[in-house]
């Protein structure tokens, strides 16, 4: 396997675990849960917040360390940032938007699931730049 920074994947990791904690909160929270027909309170009826967290948690570091994988050592910051935007909108979005035309889910609740990932890779790909 090749060679990835741990401390570009924990930054990258912590820095999307951050950015979901905006977009999904004070940025776009209301109008996600208007797209969803969701509430606060329906939200956190059965909800298990160390489960989903550290779910989260983990998912986020699996996702940071194949980037790494893929964007290579020392990659630069511009690069990084680029092939951020490209995985988060080339891979993501377009598998979400897949997704999104048969759930017939509306343009603006995948503006809002889309736009986190190209943020949040951008994001992981801004540590690797930095500290890969």
């Amino acid at each position: 396997m090749p060679h990835v920074s741990l401390l570009a994947t924990l930054v990258g990791t912590i820095a999307s675990f951050a950015l979901g904690a905006l977009w999904y909160g004070p940025l776009f929270g209301r109008a996600w849960m208007a797209e969803i027909g969701a509430s606060p309170e329906s939200l956190h009826r059965g909800f298990n917040p160390g489960l989903a967290y550290g779910a989260t948690f983990v998912l986020a570091l699996v996702a940071a360390c194949a980037f790494g994988v893929v964007v290579g050592p020392a990659p630069g910051p511009g690069r990084a940032v680029a092939l951020g935007v490209a995985v988060g909108g080339g891979f993501v979005a377009t598998a979400i938007a897949t997704n999104y035309l048969f759930e017939r889910r509306s343009l603006r609740l995948w503006l809002i699931t889309a736009g986190y990932h190209v943020v949040r890779f951008a994001l992981i790909g801004a540590a690797f730049g930095l500290l890969g």
